[in-house]
């Protein structure tokens, strides 16, 4: 309702401007039609902006104010010049068009360079913060294995993680080239990442930023090392899946959230000594064990169950192995399950 009240007050305004340039304008040798050009031109002006402003419904924060603060500092570079222009002998009739030519280069320029840099640096005024408001405290990186796994876009739409995600174009690049490797398998997993980003983008929910631009240092280096530069840069962790990345990254004090981590904990928790019933589908290797899988993939290892192979058993468990490629558990065999 606001907006729309600042609309019409704008247009009202813009029409007052048209009737008073109308009006005003000399007589003599004027066409007659001339102010009616002045109010129609006023008014269409007026509603070309108000339809640009309706056109763009996502302005960004960051982008409008490096534009206003490129502006401000074009125009105060402009008037610089021109009092350094004055001891020069300039021909009158010139020094307006240069001075719009050299407002024109400077804006243009400061605006460029606040744009492109505009990840870099925040804009603080005193007791005025412009910045965009990011959700969480870091934001989190995505790598290429956990985009191409396809968790992240599940654990994301349960809002158990609110931060800003952030997808690099250079690992964009890698799922595209992925993608169109002339291996089917490898085909296929990178156009499933790409349809992991895409259900990403598409939720309004999500925070999905992709960063453009490539860090010096990280030129001409590999992906996972441009990766992490970037989440150092940026203050940010890292979600991936991959072993040799979390162990780059904690070389470089980079944080790390591994998916498969975070599947362990959510786990059920199994004690030494705990029954419960699993069904057995195959032998194990040694002598006398069964190998069972729970509902989320843990394999479980019974002693004693070989030969019940396709029955469900009662186990009771002796121990539990956890790492990061998952979780084992062992037990022994206690009984056919009714």
């Amino acid at each position: 309702m606001a907006l729309v009240i600042l609309r019409c007050i704008f247009l009202m305004v813009a029409i007052g401007l048209g009737v008073s340039l109308a009006t005003t304008m000399p007589g003599g040798t004027a066409p007659s039609w001339q102010p009616y050009a002045w109010f129609i031109g006023v008014v269409v002006i007026a509603l070309g902006v108000i339809g640009i402003d309706l056109s763009v419904r996502r302005k960004r924060l960051d982008i409008v104010t490096a534009v206003y603060f490129g502006l401000i500092v074009g125009l105060f570079l402009t008037y610089v010049v021109e009092l350094a222009l004055v001891p020069l002998e300039i021909e009158p009739r010139y020094r307006p068009a240069l001075l719009v030519m050299v407002a024109m280069v400077l804006c243009y320029t400061c605006i460029s360079l606040l744009v492109q840099t505009k990840d870099d640096f925040r804009f603080i005024i005193p007791y005025v913060e412009f910045a965009k408001e990011v959700k969480g405290l870091k934001p989190f990186l995505l790598d290429t294995s956990v985009v191409i796994d396809g968790r992240i876009a599940d654990v994301i739409e349960t809002h158990m993680l609110d931060n800003q995600l952030v997808m690099p174009r250079f690992v964009i690049a890698e799922l595209q080239g992925i993608a169109d490797s002339s291996d089917k398998l490898r085909r296929s997993r990178g156009r499933r990442g790409l349809d992991i980003m895409n259900r990403l983008r598409s939720n309004k929910d999500v925070d999905l930023k992709i960063y453009d631009r490539e860090l010096p240092e990280g030129a001409d280096q590999p992906v996972d090392l441009k990766l992490v530069l970037l989440a150092k840069h940026l203050e940010g962790k890292i979600v991936t899946n991959d072993y040799n990345l979390n162990k780059a990254a904690q070389l470089h004090g980079v944080g790390v959230i591994n998916l498969n981590d975070l599947a362990n904990a959510l786990k059920p928790v199994f004690l030494p000594g705990e029954n419960f019933t699993v069904r057995i589908i195959k032998p194990g290797e040694e002598a006398g064990q069964g190998i069972g899988y729970l509902d989320d993939g843990t394999m479980i290892v019974v002693e004693g169950a070989r030969e019940y192979v396709n029955k469900t058993v009662q186990l009771s468990v002796t121990s539990v192995l956890q790492t990061s490629a998952g979780r084992m558990i062992f037990g022994k065999f206690e009984s056919l399950a009714p």
